[in-house]
């Protein structure tokens, strides 16, 4: 039996209220020793504050193992469309609640 044959699939499933995703144009990382934490903000112009539109908590393994999974698709995106562009650099002055490990 090949290595292919015993590979066993998993069925994903995307519900009406995920299909459409949400949109971030940044993100917040914190940690503690047992968990990742990123929120996902939206920060539109003149608006008085931004908002976490999803939180996403993960493991440190699986924190590491979505950085392999990034670079990959990064690099697989810029093969075939070109280098990303990084256009600023602004350090954003974030006033995100209090600070705490979990």
């Amino acid at each position: 039996m090949s290595k292919e044959s015993n590979k066993k699939k998993i069925d994903i499933e995307l519900d009406n209220n995920t299909i459409d995703g949400v949109y971030s144009n940044l993100v917040v990382i914190n940690h503690s020793s047992s968990e990742f934490i990123l929120d996902f903000v939206i920060i539109t112009p003149g608006a008085p504050k931004a908002k976490v539109k999803s939180r996403v908590i993960l493991t440190p393994e699986h924190a590491k193992r979505l950085n392999f999974a990034l670079k990959e698709n990064i690099l697989r995106f810029e093969q075939s469309s070109g280098e990303i562009k990084i256009k600023e650099n602004k350090n954003i002055p974030i006033n995100f609640g209090p600070k705490g490990e979990a």
